[in-house]
């Protein structure tokens, strides 16, 4: 082929992946901002063939209907939290390696148990927050595709998928409101990595940017803590959260197989590019460089630290558990000789390249019976 990829400085920035300095230079300038306004580069799509072309995706929209579910109703909002004693449990289960030596020279080797509680609630309500920050860029590129989509199906399920974002972004903002004391501002990588999928002018790139790649990282971020966390009604919370995300990711997949298997190497290097782009954005926000800043901790001190963790590196790695498979099955890894599998080699995720690929896997994740017992709805709910 005669094109060729843009370089790392071209795609992120900077030349090195790992360049920690210049990750942590990317931050929120205007922390106080409410209102923020991005340009929607996209037009509108009618189409008047109602037939049905894809069964694939009228089956997620058939799927989507019967798998509703009510946040206001279905979860225990009358739950009494023990916010300390959650955190300090969650901490005892996943704080291999983070000790006072692993600090050492650094003003976190002297923090005590208080501390250290203090800095875990926080790491909380940061992560919760970029939860709901991320589910509200998904509730704006979903109803983004109901209008660029060409396709009546892939309308119709993402009309099903706006509403279940609405509601990601209603529960995730009523946890942390009523059980851990207020969000976290959105971090900047995240916030630039929204920007971008929202400018570009591409139905497949909302797609690939939301679904596969932000979706993605989302499953498996959000099956994480609902596997060490024993909180019931984050459990409940996650648990169906990711009820509803295992179809966005396929409704990603399914669509963007039969788009990308007929495109040049050309048009897929554009995409190969802004999937690694998104992988990079995403790896850098969960340095969770504004928790350590409100602790009075400079970032550029522990950061490289709490890397050499390997239990943060295994965690890191996990996170692509989905991403890679899905990427595998659109022909992103391969295609114009192999540029995003070498990439992926080096942020040490190709390791799960033949994992199942949401496109079939999301069925594992309905909930079934789950919902059959639910509280019932108290006054002022």
């Amino acid at each position: 082929m005669t094109d060729t990829f843009s370089t790392n400085e071209e795609i992120i920035g900077r030349a090195d992946i790992n360049d920690i300095e210049a990750i942590l230079q990317v931050t929120n300038t205007d922390v106080d901002e409410v209102v923020h306004i991005v340009k929607d580069n996209a037009d509108a799509i009618f189409t008047w063939d109602y037939s049905l072309a894809r069964p694939q995706l009228r089956k997620l929209y058939e799927k989507a209907k019967t798998g509703q579910w009510n946040g206001s109703t279905d979860l225990d909002w009358d739950a009494d939290i023990d916010v300390e004693k959650v955190v300090s449990a969650d901490q005892a289960a996943s704080s291999a390696g983070f000790t006072a030596d692993h600090y050492e020279g650094t003003v976190v080797e002297k923090w005590g148990d208080k501390e250290w509680l203090e800095f875990g609630i926080d790491q909380r309500r940061w992560t919760l927050s970029q939860f709901l920050h991320g589910e509200q860029g998904a509730l704006l590129c979903t109803a983004k595709i109901v209008e660029t989509v060409p396709w009546y199906d892939a309308k119709l399920y993402a009309a099903t998928q706006t509403m279940d974002e609405a509601r990601h972004v209603e529960v995730f903002h009523r946890y942390l409101d009523e059980k851990m004391g207020g969000e976290f501002q959105v971090n900047a990588h995240l916030r630039m990595l929204l920007d971008d999928i929202i400018e570009d002018s591409r139905w497949d790139m909302t797609y690939l940017g939301m679904q596969v790649m932000v979706e993605g990282l989302a499953l498996a971020a959000f099956g994480f803590m609902h596997q060490m966390t024993e909180e019931p009604l984050l459990k409940k919370l996650l648990r169906y959260v990711m009820s509803d995300e295992a179809r966005h990711v396929a409704f990603g997949v399914l669509s963007l197989k039969e788009v990308y298997d007929g495109m040049s190497d050309k048009e897929m290097m554009e995409r190969q590019e802004f999937a690694f782009e998104a992988a990079i954005r995403m790896r850098d926000r969960f340095l969770s460089q504004e928790v350590w800043e409100k602790h009075g901790v400079n970032p550029k001190d522990v950061v490289p630290l709490v890397l050499k963790d390997p239990t943060r590196d295994l965690f890191q790695q996990m996170l692509f558990s989905k991403i890679v498979p899905n990427c595998k099955k659109l022909g992103l890894l391969d295609r114009n000789d192999q540029w995003l599998r070498r990439r992926f080699e080096e942020m040490s995720v190709i390791q799960f390249e033949d994992w199942e690929d949401t496109g079939s896997e999301y069925i594992k994740f309905e909930l079934e019976g789950e919902q059959q017992e639910q509280p019932q709805p108290v006054a002022g709910d």
